[in-house]
């Protein structure tokens, strides 16, 4: 059990390696890609500066707590799509029968999916949250928990990119529900929560996980709170299992595209 655990981990960390070195080929593009995926983040940390100084805080959130929001929201972002940026473009693989080609590789099924592809830019989203929230001075044990926290984000973001890929088993069309619904995470996840109330609240929590990703763990990094901690880490590894239980059961219907290609 344990063997094949450090054989999937090998697996996945040489993919990631081989993409970005293979992103990095044309060094300019690649250089290009990141800084201004870094910048464009930036531009949207200004528009708060202002709104900061003129409101002082909005709900219930100072400068530092946006900072800590746009950088951990960030950095999550950023690593899911340098791992696992295929999760996010599953439903099209599965509607227009394209995984056969992992399907007959001597490997995990998902993992050789999730690890298939990198999203370059992503890094310029990853390093620019890291430098954010090193700008916060959030302290030894406060960037423990946001590194903690970046992981964590990245395991929701991915699983439940994964969970709704996965209906495209058995509902048509799910590409374009997919891509709406995970970009509603970052979307409203680079709000303040304290802005939502009830109904709208409730499905940022509990439907679109954005208070698990992002809002509680914010709240553990200004003020330690080891109930928000466990349940954090208890959500994103229950999604986890829920979105591999979902993609194998719907595997199971899977019709080949019968498409002649290979992945080496």
């Amino acid at each position: 059990m344990l063997t094949a655990v450090k054989n999937q981990i090998r697996v996945c960390s040489l993919s990631v390696k081989y993409n970005i070195m293979r992103e990095m080929v044309n060094k300019v593009t690649f250089l290009t890609n990141v800084g201004f995926m870094a910048l464009n983040n930036a531009t949207f940390l200004v528009q708060w500066m202002i709104l900061l100084r003129l409101r002082g805080d909005v709900g219930g959130y100072a400068m530092r707590e946006i900072m800590l929001l746009w950088g951990l929201m960030a950095a999550s972002y950023g690593l899911s799509h340098i791992l696992f940026a295929r999760a996010f473009s599953l439903s099209e693989l599965i509607i227009k029968g394209k995984l056969d080609a992992y399907l007959v590789q001597p490997k995990n099924v998902l993992v050789s999916v999730l690890t298939s592809s990198t999203d370059v830019s992503a890094i310029g989203d990853f390093l620019y949250g890291t430098v954010l929230v090193c700008a916060c001075k959030p302290g030894m044990g406060g960037f423990f928990l946001f590194l903690l926290f970046v992981v964590t984000g990245a395991v929701i973001f991915t699983a439940f990119a994964v969970l709704m890929g996965s209906l495209s088993f058995w509902f048509v069309r799910m590409d374009m529900l997919q891509n709406q619904i995970v970009m509603g995470i970052v979307s409203f996840g680079t709000y303040p929560d304290g802005i939502f109330k009830g109904v709208s609240r409730f499905l940022l929590y509990f439907i679109i996980p954005v208070g698990m990703a992002v809002w509680h763990p914010v709240h553990v990094i200004v003020g330690f709170d080891a109930g928000m901690l466990l349940t954090v880490l208890g959500y994103a590894a229950l999604l986890a299992g829920i979105s591999v239980t979902v993609f194998y059961r719907g595997l199971r219907r899977y019709a080949s595209g019968n498409l002649m290609g290979a992945r080496v």
